[in-house]
């Protein structure tokens, strides 16, 4: 590793000390502030989130310290297009809080699981897609976001990797185990301001030490690094000049290495995957107040994804103008001699750049921006992690858990999830050689496409039944794994030493391939369905968009174990009551896990309806559906330029 400017100044240090405090002030304040002693509570902030924290909270969800360090090295080394998929998420915010979650409202559901239980049935694959998720959280958004966030904490700080990252986990999982999603929303909204705010100062340095747009494009296609031989081998020049096409994000379908119709199609299907039907964003607007709320929260996130392009791919092309030798290197020696791995270096070039173009003082405060974006995507991780758990998982080893014992359950999940996350650091670190990276992507691609499609045609098409569902699920699970093995297998290789994984297997573009999934995945949903029985409509008012309006009752088809429930928990409220009161460190614990319940009034069987009624009602006042309607419009409008813009 070469050696870096470390930071070890007074005002660095106080910057970092002051941001930590103001984070674990807002999340005490939001823990003190809402109501967290119940399920509701925790997991969905109360349903009385405005638009504003609904909208950072999205991005900062969305933006981890992966993106810092992934989409500016994908930059640095092939333009601008991987812009596009930031971009791409424009168009699937307005069809998540217009086309969505209007539904999910409807169905009065708190994970997305608990839908296609509602709508199908059966428990088969409720459990298959909490599983699913769990793992991909895991093995994708966690570990990459970790590693990413130790790798910028090395190059500026010099602390051993592992100690950086249990203390940034410590901190993260203090607010997050004790406060639940009302803490994760507000600290959330603070973050996403200092991101902003730290990476436009940056973008500002970067582009007058380059000189301006004009002088960045042409300097970009000139920064070619100066030693490209070792040994007697002479590297390809494909390896090292920056591509023809840097500066459209629309590329060639066959050559292209982020073909158009990819982009336009097989991300779209991966996006509608991650924005429409993930947990960690569809809990976030579930948490509104009301519709409206959802739907500005939606548009302002939309606004926010324009950023990314130009305050992260951008200066992590200026980068490798500034630094070429270093982040654009090929020769796999000097590589390793740089940043510790052989395959390249493009992932350090934004932090690179903050430890050596910010003057003291505001490199404290684009550290604290990286830890802010890491942080912030591992505690919507973590909370919406342990609301799939405990709601889909938990509940089917134990019949009839009390509302506490659910808390419980959920923040020592919480635990467990930060374990599995720790041990997992070492396989990121090995399969560094710019496996690890591509391959959040490619793995999203390979898994995500047949969620899409079920949840897709589970709304729009009344038809699917429980039978097409499960087995379309099933070999779209089939297609994908076999792909993702087999490149782990063969290795994807890299310019330098290419991959002897034959073409039939690997040669088809990830989003290429997501598309066939997708396709493949929806027909055997579709034939299967109609092959079999359809589900009576009873049992679908409100759950799809063709009777999404109808008033009449719906009867569950989980009907007969929700009754179950509700009797155990009557007999349940008679015990808790004549327990005794508990002692001061008791209650002192227990209102830091929030678990201090105060004894609820029993509600009386109007009342409760009437509380269910609130919780889903989507109907919304006729002035401000229309400003969210015509910013929804405009939002599009924008999509649209910005896409034809760069094409």
């Amino acid at each position: 590793m070469e050696s870096t400017v470390k930071i070890n100044n007074a005002a660095d240090i106080s910057v970092i000390v002051i941001y930590f405090l103001v984070v674990l002030a807002v999340g005490l304040w939001a823990m003190y502030s809402t109501n967290r002693g119940t399920v509701g509570g925790f997991f969905l902030a109360g349903r009385s989130m405005v638009w504003w924290p609904i909208g950072a909270s999205l991005f900062a969800s969305n933006i981890g310290s992966g993106h810092f360090v992934g989409i500016a090295g994908t930059a640095a080394a092939r333009g601008i297009a991987i812009g596009g998929y930031e971009w791409n998420a424009l168009i699937l915010v307005v069809v998540l809080g217009w086309l969505f979650v209007p539904i999910y409202i409807k169905a009065g559901v708190v994970t997305m699981p608990e839908y296609l239980r509602k709508r199908f049935g059966g428990k088969r694959i409720q459990v298959y897609l909490s599983v699913l998720s769990l793992l991909l959280y895991i093995f994708t958004k966690i570990s990459a976001d970790i590693f990413s966030g130790a790798v910028f904490i090395q190059l500026a700080i010099g602390l051993n990797l592992y100690v950086a990252i249990i203390i940034l986990l410590a901190i993260t999982a203090l607010y997050t185990i004790t406060g639940g999603l009302a803490a994760v929303i507000y600290t959330d909204t603070l973050q996403t301001f200092i991101m902003v705010v730290g990476s436009f100062i940056l973008m500002g340095f970067a582009f007058s030490e380059v000189g301006g747009y004009d002088a960045f494009m042409q300097k970009y296609m000139e920064a070619i690094p100066s030693n490209i031989s070792y040994g007697n081998t002479t590297i390809n020049p494909e390896c090292y000049t920056p591509r023809k096409d840097s500066f459209h994000i629309f590329r060639d379908p066959v050559t292209g290495d982020l073909p158009w119709p990819g982009l336009v199609f097989g991300l779209s299907i991966i996006a509608l995957w991650y924005w429409c039907t993930d947990q960690v964003i569809v809990q976030r607007c579930l948490s509104g107040k009301n519709m409206s709320h959802v739907k500005a929260g939606c548009v302002l996130c939309g606004y926010l994804k324009l950023l990314p392009m130009f305050i992260i791919v951008m200066p992590g092309m200026i980068s490798r103008i500034l630094y070429t030798d270093v982040v654009a290197c090929v020769v796999p020696e000097v590589c390793q001699q740089y940043c510790g791995t052989s395959v390249g270096c493009t992932n350090i070039a934004y932090p690179k750049m903050v430890v050596e173009l910010m003057p003291q003082g505001l490199r404290g405060l684009m550290l604290s921006v990286m830890l802010a974006s890491l942080m912030s995507s591992l505690t919507s991780i973590f909370n919406s992690a342990s609301t799939l758990f405990t709601m889909d998982i938990y509940t089917k080893i134990r019949s009839r858990p009390s509302e506490k014992e659910l808390m419980l359950a959920g923040r020592a999940f919480m635990l467990v999830l930060i374990g599995i996350s720790i041990a997992w650091v070492p396989v990121v670190q090995s399969a560094q050689n710019g496996q690890l990276f591509d391959y959040i992507q490619s793995i999203t691609s390979y898994l995500g496409p047949p969620i899409a499609a079920l949840f897709l045609l589970a709304i729009f098409c009344k038809r699917v039944n429980e039978q097409g569902a499960f087995w379309g699920l099933m070999i779209g699970l089939l297609a994908g794994l076999s792909r993702m093995i087999a490149e782990f297998a063969y290795g994807t290789g890299n310019c330098v030493t290419p991959s002897n994984c034959p073409f039939i297997i690997c040669g088809i573009h990830y989003l290429y391939f997501a598309m066939i999934l997708f396709g493949v995945s929806a027909i055997v949903i579709l034939a299967v369905s109609f092959m079999t029985k359809p589900i009576p409509d009873v049992h679908l008012y409100r759950l799809c968009w063709s009777l999404r309006n109808s008033t009449e009752e719906r009867i569950d088809l989980d009907a007969d174990e929700e009754q179950d429930k509700a009797d155990e928990k009557d007999e349940e409220s008679v015990n808790e009551e004549n327990e005794e009161e508990p002692g001061c460190f008791k209650k002192a614990y227990n209102w830091f896990c929030g678990l201090d319940q105060q004894k609820a009034p029993k509600l009386s069987k109007e009342e409760e309806e009437a509380l269910k009624k609130k919780l889903t009602d989507t109907s919304e006042v006729p002035l401000w559906r229309n400003v969210v309607n015509i910013n929804g419009i405009i939002l599009l409008t924008v999509a649209v330029f910005c896409h034809a813009f760069f094409a």
